[in-house]
């Protein structure tokens, strides 16, 4: 991997509503930065840096912790954990305190402030093509922060101001797609140069990933047609991952699945039960999990058992799901399983890149033979995202959207809804609605 400059804090930002400011005075100013290409993407390589690098501080390493502990997926091993075990705990153990709330919010909004002031200055790269390299990558990433901040939170802000106003989560996904769609547009007309691609972090395909996460934000949106056109035009062949080393660490492994000290998957059943659990000889369980780890082993293996070991920012499962699901609640029940038979009678092995995989196996299950009614189709869409995604940090928002039972209802399959707001937030901006009860 590249050297990785973190250059985000050397960015003079007001995040979300903050007063302060977070500079770093020993380095560039944001106006030296930002005034030429090789500023602009050094940039760029720190909004990877901040999203998927720094342990337990990284967004990458709290949206698994949070969608996988409030929802039974992920058990806490060692109690003394205590950020991650309130979380697991849930309801109101978890408060505007806690450490993996507060730093999906923090980190998240700190990515998100900085691609738009790379956004905001693009057209300083003179070159059209890497200007194009340049805006992909600051929409891919303003597009992960605001995409995973709208599974843990009602509102956000989606702006760098004082007292910056909150929008409902469905907004600051538009958003998002918005901004993706504008990089698309202007991928097609000018391709990314060999300037770009030289002196970028790799592993990202930047054409297939913006329609992937299109394909992604528009679905957790509404927005099924959208949805469904841009999870098609997903090259399912190709792959796009987080790159890592023994310098800047896999956060997942580097943390959790490398131990046995924080947290690791409930069960084999991935915490599923009854008529959610995987159905026999699933080929991704044995990916995802060890069945019988050693005393020092963590039960969780998939993509997060090497300090180097890949991340995907999406697998191609997820592109054929979402159409499944997007077709389904569109009543196209046809076409939904078709789609969702794409997943479950795959063979294909997991794909491998140095040794580590990027993609898990095909589930080389049956066709779907359930009833073809809209619930039924879509209770098996449910299940295959919770095996197909394992600790991808979907499950919370998937809970909720497909409708299952929530806190304080019988048979709770997670323990809150939202998050609440953090207090540093609370503390400097007068805006920050009232929390979510839970």
């Amino acid at each position: 991997m590249k050297k990785i400059l973190l250059l985000l804090v050397a960015l003079s930002l007001t995040l979300g509503s903050c007063d302060k400011e977070y500079l770093n005075p020993s380095t560039a100013s944001d106006v030296q930065v930002l005034t030429n290409s090789d500023g602009l993407i050094t940039v760029c390589n720190g909004l990877q840096a901040r999203f998927t690098t720094g342990g337990a501080l990284s967004p990458l390493y709290n949206t698994v912790a949070a969608g996988g502990l409030s929802t039974r997926e992920l058990t806490v091993i060692n109690v003394g954990n205590i950020e991650e075990f309130n979380i697991s705990l849930g309801a109101g153990n978890v408060t505007n305190l806690n450490g993996v709330v507060r730093n999906l919010w923090t980190q998240c909004q700190l990515v998100r402030a900085n691609a738009d002031l790379v956004l905001a200055n693009a057209g300083n790269a003179a070159d059209p093509g890497t200007r194009s390299g340049i805006i992909a990558y600051a929409s891919i990433f303003r597009a992960l922060a605001l995409g995973t901040l709208a599974q843990y939170f009602q509102q956000l802000p989606i702006t760098t101001q004082t007292n910056a106003p909150f929008v409902d989560r469905v907004q600051a996904l538009q958003s998002a797609v918005t901004q993706l769609e504008a990089a698309a547009t202007q991928l097609a007309a000018t391709p990314v140069s060999a300037d770009f691609n030289s002196k970028i972090i790799g592993g990202i395909n930047l054409p297939n990933t913006v329609q992937a996460l299109i394909a992604r934000y528009s679905l957790l949106a509404g927005d099924y047609d959208k949805a469904i056109a841009a999870a098609g035009r997903v090259d399912l062949a190709s792959r796009s991952v987080f790159v890592f080393d023994d310098l800047a660490r896999n956060p997942l492994f580097e943390v959790a699945f490398g131990n046995r000290n924080v947290f690791e998957p409930t069960n084999v059943s991935l915490g599923l039960t009854g008529a959610l659990a995987p159905e026999a000889n699933d080929q991704r369980i044995p990916f995802y999990t060890r069945a019988n780890p050693t005393a020092t082993q963590n039960r969780g293996t998939g993509f997060y058992t090497a300090s180097a070991a890949p991340i995907p920012v999406y697998v191609p499962g997820e592109m054929l799901l979402i159409r499944a699901e997007a077709y389904a609640r569109k009543n196209d029940l046809t076409n939904a399983v078709t789609e969702l038979n794409r997943v479950r009678t795959s063979t294909a092995a997991a794909t491998p890149a140095s040794g580590l995989p990027t993609a898990p196996p095909g589930a080389n299950l049956p066709a779907y033979s359930g009833s073809l009614t809209q619930e039924a189709i879509l209770l098996d869409i449910y299940r295959n995202r919770q095996v197909e995604l394992a600790f991808q940090g979907f499950r919370l928002e998937d809970s909720r959207r497909f409708g299952r039972p929530g806190p304080g209802t019988t048979g709770a399959e997670r323990n809150r809804n939202f998050y609440p707001y953090p207090r540093v937030e609370r503390e400097n901006n007068p805006t920050t609605p009232e929390d979510p009860a839970i």
